[in-house]
């Protein structure tokens, strides 16, 4: 019975067969301790019903020693077993959601860069560090009382049944309401869940896009209008939880009703049974005061468990809502191009390309920016890709870098497919490479094991950022780099080529774009130094910069085809 819930309970979280939503398996065994723990007050029913007869009877005292020491072990064997369980499903909740975290950072890691339908970085933080903590409590407290509730009300309604029948339906009848109503009101509360979870998501997001632009939004005097806007998102926020609140006080509200309503009836039956007014209900002559208040006792420990499952019902829209934004940054997109782990040795690595029938699309909606294009880089070439804004230069980069796969032909370094063990002969300098926080030195070696500080100095120092360096070596950098110039930025993306020693091929997009001539000038001859004995691919729209290569393809509508010399 627990698994084959468990199962319907993981396509109703996933939102379907199609996927399956695993669970840790100490969650199974944490469900079915709490609801032993919660069976254990039928047989302390029992026991303190008994005793009250007998002593109603004439019994001493005495005789009820033994009933009491009964209900005192079962008690503390009650209150070990619902601990041991919260534990449990605690613990178990914490691992599930440790592996949910890596598999959503492992399907980032995955999703290329160009690809421009994945979540920003401040959603996705969000979603990972914030909104995944909801699953915490989804699957430690709503799961196990799911189950409880499952289970608890029918064995003691087997109990009740042979007490008295009229006391068993009305607690039949009441019973399929609650849950009922809750679900209609759990569909809403899912939905202003997952609105106040997208909001939550979005507003991040936001306030992390407009942080990184600060300068910029006070060189527009613009500071006012963001100050509006994030206003009004969090208003738009307070707004959305609230009503998860009030939609969350809805439930609670309707379960104690009919759970009232169905220990009251009961009460009254036994009541007006005990008093002799009513003598039928009962399989004998009635109830007597041994079967009435066993009845009566177990008549709220039969709505119970549906109070636990009310009082975690919000964890449940909260959880699956987080759940399905996880599985959203596992989403269809670009993804970094994938081969079998099959690597030329280092030696015979010497950085040859070659493109066969090449095309490629953003999404299967959009045109080809890439058409059935052949190109053959030979070892230690220069070559530069001309074109106007938009005919795939930079696209063209990221197919040779292997940051998304073709969508027919094949790119092959040294007559192999560019894949992982393709990309460790390849280094990349951005247009606008990304500083992180940290220090100069960090942002060189990027925490690669094989990149020792000194030769992040040294590759520093053949980008000339020497000065730069020893300025910085006591304080740290920003996320963004705030300070540094935009020839700092490019020089400090050389430093990072230049500590890849294994590199055969740099490719380089529009590294002199932005630049004034003199900056230009440096980092052209920078990545000439860099690039001796390396192949390299340049795509740009600087004539100076094409003019210093050993080749120049134009890259527009047609087929790519060599510059006239």
């Amino acid at each position: 019975m627990g698994s084959a819930y468990f199962n319907a309970s993981e396509k109703q979280a996933s939102g379907g067969p199609g996927k399956s939503v695993p669970r840790h398996p100490g969650l199974k065994k944490a469900a079915v301790i709490q609801t032993v723990a919660a069976l254990l007050w039928i047989p302390q029913a029992a026991a303190l019903s008994t005793a009250i007869g007998h002593i109603a009877n004439g019994a001493g005292v005495h005789d009820a020693l033994w009933p009491a020491a009964i209900i005192a072990v079962l008690g503390i064997l009650k209150s070990c077993l619902d601990a041991a369980g919260g534990r449990l499903a605690f613990r178990a909740a914490r691992a599930e959601l440790t592996a949910r975290r890596e598999r959503a950072v492992a399907a980032l890691a995955r999703r290329s860069p160009i690809d421009g339908t994945r979540q920003s970085s401040g959603e996705a933080a969000s979603i990972i560090g914030e909104q995944a903590e909801l699953i915490v409590p989804y699957l430690s407290r709503y799961l196990p009382a799911r189950f409880k509730a499952s289970a608890v009300p029918l064995v003691i309604l087997a109990f009740v049944f042979p007490q008295s029948w009229i006391a068993a339906l009305v607690l039949l009848v009441a019973m399929p309401l609650i849950p009922v109503f809750m679900a209609l009101i759990g569909w809403r509360a899912q939905a202003a869940s997952e609105k106040q979870l997208a909001a939550t998501g979005g507003l991040n997001g936001f306030l992390l896009d407009r942080l990184r632009g600060l300068a910029t939004i006070r060189s527009l005097n613009a500071v006012d209008v963001t100050a509006l806007k994030l206003r009004a998102d969090a208003e738009s926020l307070k707004d959305r939880t609230i009503a998860v609140l009030k939609i969350a006080f809805l439930s609670s509200a309707v379960l104690e009703l009919f759970a009232a309503l169905g220990v009251a009836m009961v009460a009254v039956y036994v009541g007006f049974s005990l008093l002799g007014q009513i003598g039928f209900g009962g399989w004998t002559h009635g109830l007597d005061l041994t079967s009435g208040l066993f009845v009566l006792l177990l008549a709220p420990a039969f709505f119970e468990p549906m109070r636990e499952l009310s009082a975690v019902w919000h964890d449940r829209a909260s959880g699956e809502a987080a759940i399905r934004a996880l599985e959203s940054l596992d989403g269809d997109g670009l993804t970094l191009a994938e081969t079998p782990d099959v690597s030329a040795p280092f030696e015979t690595r010497t950085g040859d390309i070659r493109l066969e029938t090449v095309s490629f699309r953003y999404g299967p909606d959009a045109e080809r920016s890439i058409d059935d294009i052949d190109l053959h880089i030979r070892a230690g070439e220069h070559v530069a890709l001309l074109g106007a804004s938009g005919s795939g230069k930079s696209t063209l980069l990221s197919l040779i870098a292997g940051l998304a796969p073709c969508e027919a032909g094949r790119v092959l370094i040294d007559v192999q497919d560019t894949g992982p063990t393709a990309q460790e002969t390849i280094a990349w300098i951005g247009q606008k490479p990304h500083i992180f926080a940290g220090t100069i030195t960090q942002n060189v070696s990027l925490g690669r094991p094989g990149v020792s500080p000194r030769q992040a100095a040294e590759a520093l120092d053949f980008a000339k950022l020497g000065k730069l360096a020893a300025a910085y070596r006591r304080r740290q950098l920003g996320d963004g780099g705030g300070g540094l110039s935009g020839g700092e930025a490019l020089r400090l993306a050389i430093a990072r080529a230049a500590s890849k020693p294994d590199a055969r091929i740099l490719l380089a997009d529009e590294p002199t774009a932005h630049l004034d001539t003199e900056t230009a000038n440096d980092v052209i001859e920078s990545l000439l130094a860099l690039a001796k004995g390396r192949t390299l691919v340049v795509a740009t729209h600087d004539p100076r910069l094409a003019a210093r290569m050993g080749r120049t393809i134009i890259i527009d509508a047609e087929p790519a085809r060599e510059a006239a010399e």
